[in-house]
């Protein structure tokens, strides 16, 4: 496994972040993979991979770049810059145009765990990276990126949360189950890889979400910014990925049991208007009737008030069973 070692000021200065090209990065490998991982993400492999398919028919030395870069166990670094805070994503992107060529190279040999292609010893990999990184935040993520960020900033919201309640060793342990967790002894196992240990005591510590489910990465810039990439929590992945019972839509409406459903781990009505795509009008009335019945509750976490649901909430849930019916807006 891959650990990194750090210390307890290390830690306490990390924070989670959103970044505008690991968006873009994480859709650019669900199209190379094809594979949604929710309703939501096949409507949107449908509408983009076409296109995407054909770009790189048209470009096989991009095509093969994307393979290459793309390692079946290491992404090349220079393909993922690690981000920095409030950078928007033409700077951001503008670092992977500006990589040295020859760093571009040796990254992908070590992707590739072996010699480089005759195709790829070029000069242009780096303005090749970055002009495809453009195409695909311009054609299949800038349409919804307010919808995105609104997503993401969501998540952040409520890991921050959740750090105030429980700790980092427990915050840590949900960004990838199976992949990260507090190891001890200040190491953090951040993949399954078998890398040497790194030493980042004293640099800076980012966690930045995407909302491509199935995906996460790490990234550096020399020792002085480290990254760990996530999939926003399942709950937040985006629309499509949550079904409504269809009971539980007959006795509170599919907007209102949506919300129920969304309340299985706390939630602000912020963070709600974001996932749900509902005004915050809506989600306060839902709220309210559902607090109500006694189905919900509030919970401070510092300034924030988050909602969850109670037990009979969970028991309404659970008794309602496997529906199909979607929720609504």
């Amino acid at each position: 496994m891959g650990w990194w070692q750090l210390d307890a000021d290390t830690l306490a200065r990390s924070r989670f972040v959103v970044s505008p090209l690991a968006e873009a990065f994480g859709c650019l490998k669900l199209l190379h993979t094809g594979q949604g991982a929710h309703p939501g993400e096949h409507a949107w492999l449908s509408a983009h991979l076409p296109a995407y398919r054909a770009r790189l028919a048209a470009d096989p030395v991009t095509a093969r770049l994307v393979r290459a870069g793309l390692g079946r166990e290491w992404i090349a670094d220079f393909l993922t810059p690690a981000p920095r805070p409030g950078e928007d994503f033409a700077a951001e992107v503008g670092r992977v145009r500006a990589v040295d060529p020859g760093a571009a190279r040796a990254h992908l040999r070590l992707s590739l765990a072996g010699p480089l292609p005759a195709v790829l010893d070029r000069d242009d990999l780096p303005q090749r990276a970055a002009t495809l990184l453009e195409w695909v935040w311009e054609e299949t993520v800038r349409p919804s990126w307010e919808r995105r960020r609104r997503v993401l900033e969501a998540d952040v919201l409520a890991r921050t949360a959740q750090v105030s309640r429980g700790g980092w060793a427990s915050t840590l342990g949900g960004l990838r189950p199976g992949g990260t967790r507090w190891l001890g002894d200040n190491r953090f196992q951040v993949n399954l890889h078998e890398y040497p240990p790194r030493d980042i005591s004293g640099a800076e510590l980012l966690f930045v979400p995407v909302t491509p489910q199935r995906q996460g990465w790490v990234s550096w810039a020399e020792r002085e910014r480290y990254a760990v990439i996530y999939p926003c929590a399942g709950v937040l992945a985006g629309d499509g990925g949550r079904t409504v019972p269809a009971g539980l839509s007959a006795l509170l409406g599919p907007a209102r049991a949506g919300v129920l459903l969304l309340l299985r781990s706390p939630l602000s009505t912020t963070q709600l208007t974001a996932v749900t795509g509902q005004g915050l009008g809506s989600v306060g009335r839902h709220l309210k009737v559902l607090r109500e019945a006694g189905l919900v509750e509030r919970r401070r976490a510092g300034r924030a008030v988050l909602y969850v649901r109670t037990a009979a909430g969970d028991v309404l849930v659970e008794a309602s069973g496997p529906g199909t019916s979607a929720p609504g807006a």
